[in-house]
């Protein structure tokens, strides 16, 4: 329950960057607002992962911006998210060696096949969205793997989300002051309560999920966090009205289908 809910907690904050006119800028908000005023020491080994994942998600929240300039949330949000729990499941068994049961890897392989029979749909959309969507799949891959075995490190699931997301925020609003600053602050002043409401959603769905893989296996985790897909697409048609075809729609349901062949797994 703590992962769905995460999952729609993230479906949240992706909207929200896709509701607005200003992707970059909303992004940047979000990351900012999206830490805790209170925050624990953490054990030291687990360092060196907290850093690797802020470089890892600086670039992960530029793509998500860029991403949803070019293409429909119904579209980039599923590929984007999709592709990526099998590959963490195959990384998490070469490296941590953690085995997933029969069923386990079924409920996996729907929540991708799902996701993958949305490639259907993209017959006329530019070769830049796709590429963008998939290249932000590697990387979430990546940050997930790292998080993953940062999280079990720090000794605070919900502390080490903080911190990454505090150094985080840091660095893009920094970088925002630079390149950007009287914009920026204009579209603060404006956009400040969304990026509170996206910031909220952006803690809670990954500290929810990295809590949960202090306790299960990070494939299994991963791929269930992936059912935001499911979210996104329904809240894109209920805020968005982006038009979602009967291809779509089968796709959600085999991804819902994979979810309950995790859960009995």
């Amino acid at each position: 329950m703590a992962v769905l809910a995460g999952a729609l907690l993230h479906a949240c904050w992706n909207v929200l960057v896709k509701a607005g006119t200003d992707r970059q800028r909303d992004t940047v908000t979000i990351v900012a607002a999206g830490v805790l005023p209170y925050l624990p020491r953490l054990a030291y080994p687990c360092i060196p992962y907290l850093v690797s994942s802020v470089v890892i998600h600086v670039g992960y929240y530029f793509l998500v911006a860029s991403a949803y300039r070019v293409g429909d949330l119904s579209l980039v949000y599923p590929l984007m998210r999709g592709t990526a729990p099998a590959m963490t499941a195959l990384v998490a068994m070469a490296v941590l060696h953690e085995s997933l049961p029969p069923l386990g890897w079924a409920g996996v392989s729907l929540v991708c096949g799902g996701a993958l029979l949305l490639i259907v749909e993209v017959r006329g959309t530019s070769g830049s969205t796709v590429a963008l969507a998939l290249g932000n799949a590697a990387v979430v891959v990546l940050y997930t793997m790292v998080d993953g075995m940062g999280a079990r490190l720090s000794g605070h699931a919900l502390a080490y989300t903080g911190w990454m997301l505090l150094l985080t925020g840091v660095v893009v609003v920094v970088y925002a002051f630079l390149t950007d600053r009287s914009q920026f602050l204009a579209h603060l002043r404006v956009r400040y309560r969304i990026g509170l409401l996206g910031g909220a959603c952006l803690y809670a769905s990954y500290a929810f999920a990295l809590w949960a893989m202090t306790y299960a296996p990070i494939g299994l985790v991963a791929a269930l966090r992936e059912t935001s897909v499911v979210f996104a697409i329904l809240l894109a048609v209920l805020f968005l009205r982006e038009r979602v075809s009967r291809v779509r729609w089968a796709a959600v349901g085999v991804i819902a289908a994979g979810t309950v062949a995790i859960k009995l797994s």
